[in-house]
């Protein structure tokens, strides 16, 4: 390729006017992370701006509504915490142990964000590709625990989610009041999938 063949380098000012469009939206993102976390989904944007330091128009052009800001914050949150869980999950040579670390895990983290909480709480996570991909994690602790004869035969993938989401709603009504009420709730909701318990289950 000749030099003339060569695409032009866009210029120095719409590069740093780039780079500036990317910071403001780092600190959008990392602001709206913290007040969700705290506040929940109903917080003021104004707060948010204010704590990023943009203007709303600023704020605005990178996230046309709330609604597009707190998903975008939920999926990242969302997948940084799945990583992680995921690689404690194989890390941890006992099936039991990885289904039941998952679960707390799963519950302490929305314990400690408000919005987080919130989705699941409300539609069952940030949003369905999220959904989906957490169940896809379920399924692999769900067969692990079958083939290790740890589990009812008769509990399933669905069943797990609607447990995860069951719970939810314990940690957003008590989670102030009466912070180690899932927990317990949790242990006792564990311990009735375990395959020691023969009677079957009613149809769903």
């Amino acid at each position: 390729m000749t030099d003339v063949d060569q695409p032009a380098s866009p210029p120095p000012a719409r590069r740093a006017r780039r780079a500036d469009a990317e910071r403001n939206r780092h600190a959008i993102i990392e602001a709206a992370s913290a007040v969700f976390a705290e506040q929940g989904a109903t917080v003021d944007v104004r707060e948010i701006a204010r704590r990023s330091s943009v203007g709303m128009g600023t704020l605005y052009r990178h996230f046309p509504t709330k609604d597009d800001l707190l998903v975008t914050v939920l999926e990242q949150e969302f997948t940084s915490w799945l990583t992680n869980a995921l690689q404690t999950a194989a890390a941890t040579e006992d099936p039991w142990q990885a289904l039941t670390g998952f679960f707390e895990e799963t519950l302490t983290h929305q314990a400690c964000n408000r919005a987080l909480v919130e989705s699941y709480a409300t539609q069952d996570g940030p949003s369905p590709e999220c959904a989906q991909l957490r169940e896809s994690v379920l399924g692999e602790l769900l067969d692990r625990c079958l083939d290790a004869g740890l589990l009812r035969s008769d509990v399933t993938t669905a069943d797990l989610a609607l447990l995860i989401m069951s719970l939810s709603h314990v940690v957003q009504a008590t989670g102030e009041s009466h912070p180690a009420q899932w927990r317990r709730l949790l242990r006792i909701s564990l311990d009735g999938l375990s395959s020691r318990n023969t009677e079957a289950l009613p149809e769903s």
